[in-house]
């Protein structure tokens, strides 16, 4: 009997998989303190290892070249990743796209609701895990992201020689944190909960878990921002400071023989100080002093004496007229109805129907003001799974070249 050799075809996906992945970790470790230098330098030496091993190197996506005229160099993600081992700020990149990871974890819980569905429990928790690790990775880079930028701040940017260099590297942060809150806003849980529909498992990974960890990063990142906004300040400061100092030095190099003067004690001030008007001393009458009261009484008599106008007592307002604010009350709901008789008829239509010629065919007593003033705040005031089944497209023109005002001539409405 012949016993068949096993091949390449008999292997299932994660035997082949597993295999590659041993074999390029074991291309990295062999490689690893030449890989190690191209990192430092930016490019890898070719003439460290033979052509052999050159090749592998290219061929298994660990050394790229850019360009023809460039050097082979490492390829992003490994560079990402070593940055990442070592905690090299300089070179650790901030992954913050959570729209796509977001889009992923939708993709991965219909591929698990299918599967259970089918009854294919096997699938389901392949798919459960799948999903498991997605959500963990999007959390995870949340966390690295918030620990690089507490490295950063814990370090007070001493990779960075200058003031200049100091606030660039404190905007760039800034930017950064900015991100992270962008990403923290796509993140729906109402949608969340309603992928989750009834599964415990999905709830519990999706709304609970992932709600705390969110809130965890989401105060982690206020301490973040409020000692950005501290360093800023303090390297404003510090920039002043040794702006200050420079310019003085430079003033002192073109006027060596300049003296500081005792500018308090010096009897004539220069012109250019002294420009302030003079400060004119408030003055009252001293009614103390006893040999200056028989004039005062006397200026004081010579004075006019007017009369001021009786000021007439406020009368309360009439009697409350009820009839009067029902009839408002009537026109308003009929005007309401109106309207809503305009939104029904559009299903009978099927096309884009004005607001203005409809008011005119049913020869409604109504301003057309008012009229298209009730049909936008009607159309606003619908839910939005209602409002998403018109087309509304408001007709306006600007009201001049100069400004951004517009007037709205009309409104088209039509069912979608």
């Amino acid at each position: 009997m012949v016993r068949r050799k096993s091949s390449d075809k008999d292997q299932s996906p994660q035997s082949r998989l597993h295999a590659l992945g041993v074999a390029r970790l074991n291309l990295i470790g062999k490689h690893s303190s030449q890989l190690m230098d191209a990192y430092i330098k930016g490019h890898f030496d070719e003439t460290s290892v033979n052509d052999s091993a050159l090749d592998k190197l290219v061929k298994g996506r660990i050394l790229h070249r850019p360009d023809e005229t460039q050097p082979l160099s490492l390829r992003p993600d490994l560079n990402g990743l070593i940055a990442s081992l070592t905690e090299d700020e300089r070179k650790r990149q901030i992954n913050a796209d959570v729209a796509g990871q977001l889009e992923q974890i939708r993709t991965r819980v219909k591929h698990f609701t299918d599967a259970q569905y089918r009854g294919d429990y096997a699938g389901s928790e392949h798919h459960f895990q799948l999903l498991t690790e997605k959500v963990h990775d999007m959390t995870g880079q949340f966390s690295d992201a918030i620990v690089s930028l507490w490295n950063r701040l814990n370090s007070d940017f001493g990779f960075v020689s200058n003031l200049s260099d100091k606030i660039r590297e404190n905007e760039l942060a800034q930017k950064q944190l900015r991100r992270l809150l962008d990403g923290f806003e796509l993140i729906d849980f109402n949608e969340l909960i309603e992928l989750a529909q009834s599964s415990g498992p999905l709830r519990k990974l999706l709304v609970s878990q992932l709600q705390v960890v969110i809130s965890d990063h989401s105060s982690s990142l206020l301490e973040v921002q409020k000692r950005l906004v501290e360093l800023m300040a303090r390297f404003r400061q510090q920039q002043e400071r040794a702006q200050l100092i420079s310019n003085m030095a430079a003033f002192l190099k073109q006027h060596p023989n300049f003296q500081v003067g005792d500018y308090p004690n010096r009897s004539k001030v220069p012109e250019n100080i002294n420009v302030a008007a003079p400060i004119i001393a408030s003055a009252s009458v001293a009614l103390d002093k006893v040999g200056d009261q028989q004039e005062l009484g006397d200026i004081v008599r010579s004075l006019e004496l007017t009369t001021s106008t009786p000021v007439e007592p406020l009368v309360s307002g009439g009697e409350f007229d009820l009839e009067e604010v029902l009839a408002v009350e009537a026109k308003h709901q009929q005007l309401k109805e109106d309207v809503e008789n305009f939104f029904i008829s559009l299903f009978d239509g099927g096309k884009s129907v004005s607001a203005l010629a409809y008011l005119e065919e049913t020869a409604l007593d109504w301003d057309g003001e008012t009229w298209l003033f009730q049909v936008i705040a009607e159309y606003e005031g619908l839910a939005r799974d209602t409002r998403q089944r018109f087309a509304f497209e408001k007709m306006k023109h600007p009201q001049s070249a100069f400004n951004q005002l517009e007037i709205i001539e009309d409104v088209h409405l039509s069912v979608i």
